[in-house]
């Protein structure tokens, strides 16, 4: 500390004999950062949360949602473009780890949630003054809002997709959306249903275990190499079930690797075309998975990962070109191109978040095989906005 106070010193003396010498104003506050002085650093959320009033900082954090009130944030159906609930985590829903934003004029077209529902989830940079904004902690008087791309020397973006994919579904909800959704992922490359073997080895090994894949239902990690149709073997499983729709292992539906996984032959035998929903008997070799007649319940770490398989296809398969029109319904007991339960798949959408393995195989599918994304890995609030 004392080898910097007088590093600090002898540089200011020689700033000084500069003026002197050629006239020129130096400002002092670059000096004075490069030893760490008066840098400004840019905080977390929750830092900011514990930061007096008054304050100048600049927060990093994701936008999700819209305050109406001191204790409420809306999160679908925005009602307004004042101002951005903003947490330090992408799928926030306690309002006392989120900062409120107030937004104005000149930043409402661009930022406001009511006008860029898309917006939900994206990483952003505030500068303003700490000030409370509902009675609740918050951001007033903003200098600056910006973007956070995962290249951008940020942490990494959570989940949700930053680049140009999306970028003509923007600002639609409903069908509007859906239909924008389906345009951007259609006419994917499509893999014959031998080639979904090797596949599933990549977009499904175990991250602790090179060799291994996870099998979706059971959780347990298998021999890349032990599949097929015998009891301890894994195999390929149709999580959007190939009889609601008839579409079999043909190219297309049948063989979309965005909805197969490898799950234990035995287990994949007892789901059948089972809709999902919750309830029922305990499946024992699948610790915390239930069924019955007419349903399946996965265990609590993949609830999300089932749902988000199915929103995915709904959209990709619309019944253009000669396609399947795939729908979900919200009941249990479904035929033909329907399989339920929408109500349950948005619940277990919303309990159990997009992890690191979803959106490591969301690129690898988009890099290596098909050509395209599923939507609602990428941006979760779409959900909400076309259900």
């Amino acid at each position: 500390m004392e080898e910097i106070g007088e590093g600090l010193i002898s540089n200011i003396k020689g700033v000084l004999h500069l003026k002197r010498m050629f006239g020129f104003v130096f400002s002092l506050v670059f000096l004075l950062s490069a030893y760490g002085v008066a840098a400004a650093s840019t905080i977390t959320v929750q830092e900011a949360l514990y930061t007096s009033n008054g304050s100048d900082i600049t927060v990093e954090g994701y936008i999700v949602g819209v305050p109406v009130s001191i204790d409420t944030v809306e999160q679908s159906n925005f009602t307004s473009n004042y101002a951005l609930a903003v947490a330090d985590d992408a799928y926030e829903t306690q309002v006392d780890d989120m900062i409120f934003v107030k937004l104005d004029s000149e930043y409402r077209s661009e930022y406001g949630l009511q006008n860029n529902p898309g917006l939900m989830g994206t990483k952003i940079r505030v500068n303003g003054t700490r000030d409370d904004y509902f009675a609740h902690q918050g951001i007033e008087y903003v200098t600056s809002i910006s973007k956070v791309s995962s290249n951008d020397g940020g942490e990494d973006d959570g989940g949700t997709y930053t680049g140009s994919y999306y970028q003509g579904a923007e600002g639609l909800s409903g069908y509007a959306l859906k239909q924008s959704l389906h345009d951007i992922i259609d006419d994917h490359t499509e893999l014959s249903y031998s080639n979904v073997w090797d596949a599933l080895r990549h977009t499904d090994e175990d991250p602790s275990n090179s060799n291994n894949v996870l099998l979706l239902y059971s959780g347990k990690s298998y021999s890349k190499y032990d599949n097929g149709g015998y009891v301890d073997d894994w195999n390929r499983e149709h999580v959007w079930a190939k009889s609601h729709g008839d579409f079999g292992t043909s190219m297309g539906a049948g063989t979309d690797i965005h909805h197969l996984r490898p799950t234990d032959v035995t287990v994949n035998s007892a789901r059948g075309n089972l809709d999902f929903d919750e309830g029922g008997s305990a499946f024992y070799e699948a610790p915390g998975t239930y069924y019955d007649g007419d349903s399946w319940e996965p265990r609590d770490a993949v609830k999300g990962d089932v749902a988000r398989m199915i929103f995915y296809m709904d959209v990709r398969y619309e019944g253009d070109q000669g396609e399947l029109d795939l729908e979900i319904a919200d009941y249990v007991g479904t035929s033909g191109p329907y399989l339920g339960k929408l109500s349950v798949l948005k619940q277990w959408h919303a309990q159990d978040p997009v992890d690191d393995f979803e959106r490591n195989r969301n690129e690898v599918i988009f890099n290596d095989y098909q050509g395209n994304r599923n939507p609602f890995i990428d941006h979760p609030e779409y959900v909400e906005q076309i259900w």
